[in-house]
């Protein structure tokens, strides 16, 4: 990744809607082990001490005075202007905080926030996923390279990121790569984070085993499925189910634009064997037109990377070779698209820290 030999240190930031995990990189490397405190997401004040506190530890823990705060903090909110506002897993904080500001006041360096989901797959894409798959691709001899990356988080929320060629996608608004209020592919008047949450995975089960308002939380229900808890099995095995469909039919549709590798990350990945295989199913299925004909929903086939046999699949090159017309040269021809998924081995909060890392750096060398 860039800026491996800089010495500048960033202090970082995973914001999630129960925990904040605080770190510190540089060189590309994490320099003090990562804490997390409470965000105390329902209380402003309690909330802005957190964060203060945090970060205050994470300077009396370095070597040398940081150059910059960068954090991710879920959206969506006006990152440039750093005002955080009107998220639902953030109650405290509806109207309107100017966080960027108040960071600024208090520590006296540069503040960047930006969306969880954007960091996540910007770490991703410089220092995980998307160099372990090429250098996966050059060892066994294949031409191909990958330069995109679609990140999804699994957790409190659904969040995403889009990295085009190194470039971070932010959009216009900010709003780049917000999936969490695509249509639910289940209940099409509500958002798809219905379906791909925390709250999602414990309302489906409670809905199959007849329960309300359990102490469950997503763990536990992946226990259960396991047999390693008592509980409704059925219950939480079809809960994993509807929150794999409904991730696979958006980003099968997020897919379609970005045409890239998907990592997938987030503390409900410890399900990922339980919900992968009907989000597969809804990239691997097929829609229709009036006439009758069948398309498949990506042009691309989708390999499953945690799985040797697929990866092996993925790895291979089923290149031909294709005469130039009135010469006698060949051209190879990519006949067989192909995309794949994989959990990240990073886990979130580095690479989220990582991605948050470059970001600012690149942000003060621009200034």
């Amino acid at each position: 990744m860039g800026y491996v030999n800089d010495n500048r240190i960033v202090m970082t930031l995973h914001a999630g809607g129960t925990n904040f995990v605080f770190s510190a990189i540089q060189a590309g490397e994490e320099i003090i082990e990562p804490f997390s405190v409470s965000s105390c997401s329902y209380d402003l004040k309690s909330c802005l001490n957190s964060l203060s506190s945090g970060f205050r530890k994470v300077c009396s823990l370095l070597p040398q005075d940081p150059v910059a705060i960068s954090f991710a903090f879920p959206g969506p909110a006006d990152y440039e202007n750093g005002v955080i506002g009107d998220l639902p897993n953030f109650p405290s904080f509806r109207g309107g905080v100017a966080l960027k500001a108040f960071l600024e006041e208090k520590f006296c360096i540069p503040v960047y926030i930006n969306n969880d989901g954007n960091l996540f797959a910007y770490g991703e894409a410089l220092a995980g996923a998307l160099p372990y798959v090429n250098s996966c691709l050059e060892s066994v001899g294949s031409n191909r390279r990958y330069k995109n990356l679609l990140g999804i988080t699994f957790g409190t929320g659904f969040g995403a990121g889009v990295v085009i060629d190194k470039v971070l996608l932010s959009g216009d608004n900010g709003c780049g790569g917000d999936v969490w209020l695509a249509r639910n592919g289940c209940y099409p008047n509500m958002i798809a984070e219905e379906s791909v949450s925390i709250r999602a995975v414990k309302r489906v089960y409670e809905q199959f085993a007849g329960l309300e308002d359990s102490d469950l939380t997503p763990k536990n229900i992946f226990e259960i499925a396991d047999g390693k808890m008592d509980g409704n099995k059925n219950a939480a095995v079809k809960s994993f189910q509807e929150f794999g469909k409904v991730a696979g039919m958006t980003i099968a549709g997020a897919l379609n634009i970005v045409d890239g590798i998907v990592v997938l990350g987030g503390g409900i990945t410890g399900a990922v064997n339980y919900f992968m295989p009907s989000l597969l199913e809804e990239l691997r299925g097929n829609l229709f037109s009036f006439s009758g004909d069948s398309f498949p929903v990506l042009q691309m086939d989708v390999f499953d990377l945690s799985n040797q046999q697929e990866f092996d699949s993925f790895l291979s090159d089923e290149d031909e070779l294709i005469k130039v017309p009135d010469s006698d040269r060949y051209i190879p021809y990519r006949k067989v698209k192909k995309t794949g998924i994989l959990v990240s081995s990073l886990g979130t909060s580095k690479a989220i820290a990582l991605g948050a890392y470059t970001f600012a750096l690149t942000q003060l060398d621009k200034s």
